[in-house]
C-alpha cells in the first residue's frame, strides 16, 4: 500500500514537473486553454446555478427552524446563512459536485487519447503532450473554478433570501440587515484559498489517472471512476487541513 502511493506521487510529481517547459507553439497553446475555460468555467454554470441557489434556500429554511427561541432576532439567520455559504458550503459542496462533472471529463479525455494512441502521436511529433494537454486545463481550472464558487456564494445568499420571503420567515430588510452585520472579510480569503487548492485537485488528480491510463476502453471507465473518488477524498482531507490552519 506504501509502494503504492509512493508510486503513484512519483510520477504525479514527474508530470507536474514535465508541465513546466517553454511551449512550442504559444497560439496552439493560448486557443487550448481558452477552450479549457469555456469547457470547464462556462460548461459548469449551469449545475453551480442550481446548487447554490437550492443550497442557499435549505440553509435558511433550516437555519430558522433551529432559532426558536424568540429573543434571537431574525437577522441572525442571514448572518449564518453568509458564513455558512462563504466559509465551508460554496468551496467545499461546489467542488466536489465539479469535481465529478469536470474530474470525470479530463480524465476520460486524456484516456481517450491515450488509448487511441493520440497522445503517443503527438509525442512523436515532438509536442510536449503534459505542457499541451494537462497544462492548459490545470491553468483553465485555477482560474475559472474560483470564478464559480464567487457566484455560487452570491447565489446561495440570493436563494436564502428568496427563500425566506417566499416562506415568510424572513423579510428582504432584515435579511440584508444581518447580511452586513459583523462581516469579516477574512472570510472571503478563506474561501478563495480553499477555492485554488480545490481546483487544483479537480484539475490534477484526474489529469493523471487519464493521461497513465493503460489497457483499453474499460480501464478508461475505471480510471474516472478512481480520479473522482481520489479528488473528493483530497478535498475533504485539504478542507479540514486548512480549516485547521486559516481559521
Amino acid at each position: 500500500m506504501e509502494f503504492k502511493f509512493f508510486y503513484h506521487f512519483g510520477r504525479f510529481i514527474l508530470m507536474i514537473k514535465g508541465m513546466f517547459s517553454r511551449p512550442e507553439n504559444m497560439r496552439m497553446y493560448w486557443k487550448e486553454f481558452m477552450h479549457q475555460c469555456t469547457d470547464i468555467g462556462v460548461g459548469s454554470l449551469g449545475i453551480v446555478f442550481i446548487i447554490s441557489l437550492f443550497l442557499g434556500a435549505v440553509t435558511t429554511v433550516q437555519t430558522a427552524y433551529q432559532l426558536v427561541a424568540g429573543f434571537i432576532p431574525k437577522s441572525t439567520i442571514a448572518q449564518i446563512v453568509r458564513d455558512t455559504l462563504i466559509l465551508e458550503l460554496a468551496p467545499t459542496m461546489v467542488c466536489i459536485v465539479l469535481g465529478g462533472v469536470v474530474g470525470s471529463k479530463i480524465a476520460s479525455e486524456l484516456g481517450n487519447m491515450r488509448i487511441s494512441e493520440q497522445i503517443d502521436a503527438q509525442e512523436i511529433m515532438g509536442i510536449n503532450t503534459k505542457a499541451y494537454l494537462i497544462g492548459p486545463k490545470i491553468l483553465a481550472a485555477l482560474i475559472t473554478i474560483p470564478c464559480l464558487v464567487v457566484i455560487a456564494a452570491f447565489l446561495g445568499i440570493w436563494g436564502g433570501l428568496q427563500a425566506g420571503m417566499l416562506s415568510g420567515i424572513i423579510s428582504s430588510e432584515e435579511y440584508m440587515k444581518g447580511l452586513r452585520a459583523a462581516f469579516d472579510g477574512y472570510n472571503v480569503f478563506v474561501m478563495l484559498s480553499k477555492a485554488f487548492t480545490y481546483s487544483f485537485i479537480i484539475s490534477s488528480i484526474p489529469a493523471y489517472y487519464g493521461y497513465n491510463v493503460t489497457g483499453g476502453a474499460l480501464e478508461i471507465g475505471r480510471a474516472s471512476t478512481k480520479a473522482v473518488v481520489v479528488s473528493c477524498i483530497l478535498i475533504l482531507f485539504t478542507d479540514y487541513l486548512l480549516a485547521a490552519m486559516l481559521l
